[in-house]
């Protein structure tokens, strides 16, 4: 048996959720020690450096590029594996695909209002802050799942995967309809042209055919292209990210003749390590450094005190009721391996608003400091509370699951289910 180390050893590890997220975690608490510590001013120093083209319109700060563009390399990986669970896995079956999207919607109405009741008296700009608790950060749920559910359904990971991506997507396309001053329509269009030639390549015959057997790497056209939709998107005034949801979207998860392994399976392979070891770790680092105003000020101030009573308790009220009501209603179901505890468990990791609820907080407080970090506060508090008490959720029914002798099953390369 030859012993498989190096550079693939660890592309492998980085494949696992649980390694994505410990390097995720990792960087949101260098990040938090860092703003805290003597060297604050180093660290703020770094964040707000500016570089790029000018001309482009992508004269950004370093973390602006974080959230901007590296986030845009994770989104297509989180849009790249939707896809093929509409086409090949659990959610082919509409009533299956119904009831995470329709929670997923009502766990973003719900943590909005209860968010907007709180500061209703406080004015506009307190105000801007009701769309902070509407979104669930993929990457840190997937993670912790993964961390503390081992023994769980596969279904239950699939039902948070798509929730998170529905939520986040409505998210962004609040940022683009709330958060933005002006929406140029000529690079939007332009970006749906380039959509449209990435879609044609994925199809895999015709010029994309020739273009697989010539001895041109598909790297050296499809990394320019991408680049190109993401610079248009950005330029459009919408949140750059969706370009990358929109490419993994449309990445092509069927063979064709001559080849081993689909495009979207291919991607997922060499971009995935990337994306968790370099992608999400960079941007936890830059988004995450807030100076804690201490217990007091977050418990006492009405917009951090919205934003975690959004996210932990609207979130698990509006996903776990909609969810409910939705297959008392509709012909919508809840898939047989899983339970209404196990939904439970799953709605309070949803609770989990880091990444794009940070973008927001930059979004809704630009100019007003204080509420700024109150908020990022508040996003951070909430998120912390929510781990603690989906883990304790989720620990019982992992402990459950695995008494019964349930082992989820992963992904081998050659995409392959296995288990230990």
């Amino acid at each position: 048996m030859t012993k498989r180390g190096g550079p693939r050893a660890i592309a492998e590890l980085l494949r696992e959720d649980a390694v994505s997220g410990f390097l995720l975690i990792g960087g949101a608490a260098l990040a938090l020690v860092w703003a805290n510590s003597a060297w604050h001013d180093t660290y703020e120093a770094i964040r707000t450096a500016r570089f790029g083209p000018g001309a482009l319109h992508l004269d950004l700060s370093v973390e602006d590029w974080a959230a901007d563009g590296l986030l845009a390399v994770f989104f297509f990986i989180v849009g790249n594996e939707l896809k093929q669970e509409f086409v090949h896995g659990e959610l082919r079956s509409p009533r299956r695909a119904i009831l995470p999207i329709v929670a997923a919607l009502c766990g973003m109405v719900v943590p909005a209002l209860i968010y907007a009741g709180i500061n209703i008296d406080r004015g506009a700009t307190a105000l801007q802050g009701w769309g902070i608790p509407m979104a669930t950060d993929i990457a840190f749920a997937v993670a912790i799942l993964a961390v503390v559910g081992r023994h769980l359904p596969p279904a239950l990971r699939t039902f948070l995967l798509t929730l998170a991506i529905v939520d986040d997507l409505g998210a962004i396309i609040v940022i683009a309809v709330f958060y933005t001053d002006h929406v140029s329509l000529t690079p939007l269009l332009g970006a749906a042209a380039l959509l449209a030639v990435f879609a044609y390549l994925q199809r895999g015959n015709g010029l994309a055919a020739a273009l697989n057997r010539s001895a041109v790497p598909n790297w050296v056209v499809y990394v320019p292209l991408a680049c190109a939709i993401w610079m248009l998107v950005h330029t459009s005034g919408i949140h750059a990210t969706i370009a990358g949801v929109a490419m993994g979207m449309l990445m092509r998860t069927t063979t064709r003749d001559g080849e081993e392994t689909s495009p979207s399976e291919l991607a997922d392979h060499r971009i995935h390590p990337w994306s968790s070891s370099l992608v999400l770790p960079v941007f936890a680092l830059m988004s995450a450094g807030v100076v804690f105003p201490g217990i007091n000020t977050i418990i006492s101030d009405p917009t951090a005190v919205g934003i975690i009573l959004g996210l932990v308790t609207g979130k698990l009220l509006g996903i776990l009721g909609g969810a409910w009501v939705t297959t008392k209603l509709t012909a919508a179901e809840l898939n047989p391996s899983l339970s209404w505890f196990d939904i439970t468990g799953m709605a309070l990791l949803a609770g989990i608003g880091f990444t794009v609820s940070l973008l927001i907080t930059e979004l809704s407080f630009t100019g007003h400091p204080t509420m700024l970090e109150d908020a990022k506060a508040g996003v951070l508090a909430a998120s912390l509370i929510a781990t603690v008490l989906a883990t304790c959720v989720l620990s019982i029914r992992n402990a459950r699951y695995r008494r019964r002798g349930f082992l989820t099953p992963r992904t081998t390369d050659q995409g392959h289910a296995e288990t230990d």
